[in-house]
């Protein structure tokens, strides 16, 4: 993105949530949740900015943010309830949604759903498309939104920590967002394998369970 253009951006964005409050925030974040093209590194720090003018609460700034992250993740889950793979596939389409990110989501999600839409919430440009195959298949809808929840609340803190520190300085919040991500990976790759080692452990333990039980009743 243009760097002017995306300076106008922000500076329309601090307007906006100054003049809209925390609706703006949840607006803006409803769309950034969804599969609109709108990212929180432009809405949230702007408004964790506006917390260190003592114009908006900090706790405040993230519990909307979370509420608009959850709101954009639950139009998402029942639009695919509602329409179905090929549809939201065709709809998503000039928004960026293609095949292949898709069947990377349903995979992750397929296999392990509830971490799957935890750290998807923390990744970029897959974090909105995982509330699809949440949606097609059914997931448990408590689950869904806490695991939702926790992700976007994580990245939400990060973002409103920036603003609040470098202020509306749009080239550091670049920088300490880029850098954030980059610990987010680090950290998403160590939970994997962690996780990884854990579920084969405990499918192992299941499996000798069953086999023990099975002998039992022999």
């Amino acid at each position: 993105m243009n760097a002017s253009l995306l300076g106008n951006i922000v500076t329309w964005i601090v307007s906006a949530v100054s003049a809209l409050g925390y609706w703006g925030i949840i607006a803006m974040m409803f769309l950034e949740s969804s599969f609109f093209p709108f990212p929180s590194e432009v809405v949230i720090p702007p408004a964790g900015y506006l917390a260190s003018q003592g114009r908006m609460s900090f706790p405040w700034v993230i519990i909307f943010g979370i509420l608009g992250s959850l709101l954009g993740a639950l139009f998402n889950y029942y639009l695919a309830l509602w329409l179905g793979r090929p549809v939201v596939l065709k709809l998503g389409k000039p928004f960026g949604l293609t095949e292949e990110k898709f069947s990377r989501a349903e995979g992750m999600f397929r296999t392990h759903g509830e971490v799957s839409t935890f750290v998807c919430r923390l990744l970029p440009v897959i974090r909105q498309y995982i509330s699809f195959p949440a949606g097609l298949s059914r997931m448990n809808l408590f689950r869904f939104l806490l695991f939702t929840g926790l992700g976007a609340g994580i990245w939400v803190t990060i973002l409103a920590y920036i603003g609040y520190l470098v202020g509306n300085n749009r080239h550091l919040i670049e920088a300490y967002s880029h850098k954030s991500l980059t610990y987010i990976v680090i950290g998403v790759i160590i939970l994997i394998v962690l996780y990884t080692i854990w579920h084969k452990k405990w499918r192992k333990q299941k499996s000798g369970n069953s086999i023990n039980s099975q002998g039992g009743l022999k």
